[in-house]
């Protein structure tokens, strides 16, 4: 297997995979990850294959909090060999206690954290990102309980996801002013359809030195190759893939024009569509790990391939760009 490379994650002392395992898939129903079984396999072979960046949160899995709980029985053993992010924010249905809606606040984000650590079976965790913004709680009250788990050990670095630009650029300055931990990471959706974040929040990124990584970077799976343009609503594809199940209209609304343009771009230079799609975000500046979901072990292996399998000149990235250029 290819060897995986490793990127800092902002200005931290934390070092990942520039390919990450996306863990929403951990208990999801009529996955092959749904069971522990499937899950141990999953994750053996992502720590075999140099994965270090493993990505939750409290909501993943059927049931709340599962994907955290099969990980947490998976990992042991093997915890030390990881870098483990979970996040908290939204909502539990009441599995960490009633909340009220507000999930950023002092009180909660203890709640959140201890829950975590159990389902989790760990006494650390590398990276807790703020899931959404809370529009209740002053982003000064959720930094001060995330530094004081800092100083307590209970997490080694703190991130965030989905915020706006400007929400990044306060939360930056707010940290700064009280002599606080500072985020080190940003999490927002960023894929060659969905490049709006190029506009204020990759800038923001770049400017406050956080590590990026973005979530659908293969828009559901739609650029892993496997999928063509659908015929009388019919998604052409693997059944058994997210798309398929649970979101056809992703496939069905999809620009297939560009996106067989972009297969022809492929061609021509002897790729993937999983290949060149890596390639372009990992030479984004800022990027740091491309954060991919997997249910079986071989789809692990592939990630990793592709990731190393290209190296695109700065023409190459700027024709992949214009390809997808936003309206």
């Amino acid at each position: 297997m290819p060897e995986i490379t490793y990127r800092q994650l902002g200005e931290s002392g934390l070092l990942v995979s520039t390919i990450g395992l996306g863990c929403n898939n951990f208990g999801r129903a009529k996955t092959a990850t749904e069971t522990q079984e499937g899950t141990n396999g999953v994750i053996t072979t992502a720590i075999d294959a140099g994965i270090t960046l493993f990505d939750t949160a409290d909501i993943y899995g059927a049931e709340r909090g599962l994907s955290e709980t099969l990980m947490g029985n998976a990992l042991k053993g093997r915890r030390h060999e990881i870098v483990l992010a979970t996040k908290f924010g939204l909502s539990m249905e009441g599995a960490n206690g009633p909340d009220w809606g507000v999930r950023a606040s002092r009180r909660y984000v203890r709640l959140a954290v201890e829950a975590s650590l159990r389902r989790l079976q760990t006494d650390w965790i590398d990276l807790y990102q703020l899931h959404t913004p809370d529009p209740f709680t002053p982003i000064g009250e959720t930094i001060d309980v995330l530094d004081d788990l800092v100083h307590e050990g209970k997490v080694r670095y703190i991130g965030h996801s989905n915020l706006s630009g400007w929400q990044i650029a306060e939360a930056e300055f707010t940290a700064r002013a009280a002599g606080s931990t500072r985020f080190v990471s940003a999490q927002n959706e960023y894929n060659l359809l969905r490049r709006g974040v190029e506009d204020e929040v990759l800038p923001a990124v770049n400017a406050y030195g956080l590590g990026f990584l973005p979530f659908f970077p293969l828009y559901n799976g739609l650029f892993t190759g496997k999928f063509s343009r659908p015929t009388e609503g019919h998604v052409n594809g693997p059944a058994d893939s997210r798309i398929a199940r649970l979101r056809p209209h992703l496939a069905e609304g999809a620009p297939w024009d560009t996106i067989e343009r972009y297969e022809v771009f492929c061609a021509e230079r002897g790729v993937g569509m999983l290949e060149a799609t890596f390639a372009w975000l990992l030479a984004q500046p800022g990027l740091t790990s491309v954060i991919a979901g997997a249910t079986k072990p071989e789809q692990i292996q592939q990630n990793v391939a592709a990731a190393s399998a290209w190296k695109p000149s700065e023409a190459d990235i700027a024709e992949i760009s214009s390809i997808f250029a936003p309206n």
